[in-house]
């Protein structure tokens, strides 16, 4: 059982939040060494409790493992057992409030406004069919119109999308629904889908009869709609074709974005929040480090009197004119 929840966690991390080789294995190891270590004890992930946890890594410190390396096993077990809540396979996380031997904290990566343009534009190009440009703008635009998780996109029923909805109602997690609305550009994207959609869905019906998809992106793979592992080499092909660093777009970059770029343009903490499913606002808090950040960047990059900035070539030092 501990082994499938380990494949299952590697799996969601590389579809969603596009974790490298290098980081995937990092984590599949520490895990294993956990799993290990649990074993010794009579115990699995599934019945691990918080004294189990901590008492791992005090064993970690006895072994004289590096601050970092306790730090990022500490982090494998946190992120494991968050993904078991939120995929129903424990009712609590044993790890949550177990405090780490200290690493500074990484803010989200994040894509300017002008990188989504580009993105946003190069969905419209890619595709090997009419159909499948208009299916990777509709992606897209309601990705960065919403906020939404990659599953929450890729499995959203198409009941949601009828009518022209001005809000799209959202299943998250838990089981909790919300609703976002959405942009005029999106609501012109899902539109034009739709029709393609439907009519492509008549085609085959009428060729080989089979049951209607309840899929606003339906796939004939086993899931019955486009996967996220899918999505996720998609975006990458779309980052490519607009000139952007692969490296820096994910599902998760155009979530972090959407949010981001709200909070500039003025937006409630406690909208963003809602908006993104967030169940505890302090999770939404991360958005305004992530603006100071930029904003600090911004002054450093650009003010007159900034050592980096454009006063280098001003010819000017802090002392002429006095």
């Amino acid at each position: 059982m501990s082994g499938t929840w380990i494949s299952a966690f590697l799996e969601a991390q590389a579809a969603e939040l596009g974790a490298a080789r290098n980081t995937l294995l990092a984590y599949g190891r520490d895990l294993k060494d956990f799993e290990a270590w649990l074993a010794g004890k009579g115990a699995g992930f599934d019945t691990a409790d918080r004294a189990q946890v901590e008492a791992y890594l005090i064993h970690c410190d006895a072994q004289g493992l590096a601050k970092s390396t306790r730090a990022r096993r500490l982090s494998s077990i946190k992120q494991l057992y968050r993904f078991a809540f939120e995929e129903g396979l424990r009712s609590d996380n044993p790890a949550i409030q177990i405090a780490g031997p200290g690493q500074d904290k990484r803010l989200p990566k994040v894509l300017s406004v002008e990188e989504v343009d580009r993105l946003l534009d190069a969905a419209r190009g890619l595709g090997r069919t009419p159909a499948d440009r208009l299916r990777n703008t509709c992606l897209m635009e309601l990705l960065y119109a919403t906020g939404m998780r990659v599953t929450e996109l890729v499995s959203l029923p198409v009941a949601a999308a009828r009518g022209d909805p001005r809000l799209l109602l959202i299943l998250g997690k838990g089981g909790k629904e919300r609703m976002v609305p959405l942009s005029p550009d999106a609501r012109d994207a899902l539109a034009a889908w739709l029709i393609q959609r439907d009519s492509d869905e008549a085609a085959a019906r009428a060729a080989k009869p089979t049951p209607a998809s309840r899929f606003l992106f339906p796939s004939r793979g086993v899931a019955g709609h486009l996967t996220r592992h899918r999505f996720y080499l998609l975006i990458k092909e779309i980052a490519v074709a607009a000139g952007v660093s692969p490296d820096k777009v994910t599902p998760h970059t155009l979530r972090h974005a959407f949010a981001t770029h709200l909070l500039a343009g003025g937006a409630d903490l406690r909208a963003i929040q809602t908006m993104l499913g967030h169940a505890d606002v302090a999770t939404t808090e991360i958005y305004t480090h992530v603006l100071d950040a930029r904003l600090a960047e911004l002054v450093l990059d650009h003010h007159p009197l900034s050592e980096t900035g454009t006063r280098k070539g001003s010819g000017k030092t802090s002392s002429d004119g006095q």
